[in-house]
């Protein structure tokens, strides 16, 4: 694993063809990079939604949704 200027990393993973190949076909990339980077994003955020839908109905308001949306900031 190497870490440049941008901080970056540059590794090398092996993945079966066919699983590249499709990711790349529903991401439309034209990079085996690219397609990886738009998954593990994509991934990432499911997983931060996942979060937020788990506090659903957990946490305590003072203020309604409307009292919230219309206060000065």
């Amino acid at each position: 694993m190497h870490i440049n200027k941008e901080n970056k990393i540059r590794t090398t993973i092996t993945l079966e063809k066919e699983i590249v190949d499709e990711l790349m076909h529903r991401t439309k990339t034209k990079s085996t990079a690219s397609a990886v980077r738009e998954a593990i994003n994509e991934y990432i955020r499911q997983d931060k939604i996942k979060k937020i839908r788990s506090k659903r109905g957990k946490l305590a308001f003072d203020m309604t949704a409307e009292e919230i949306r219309y206060s000065e900031r």
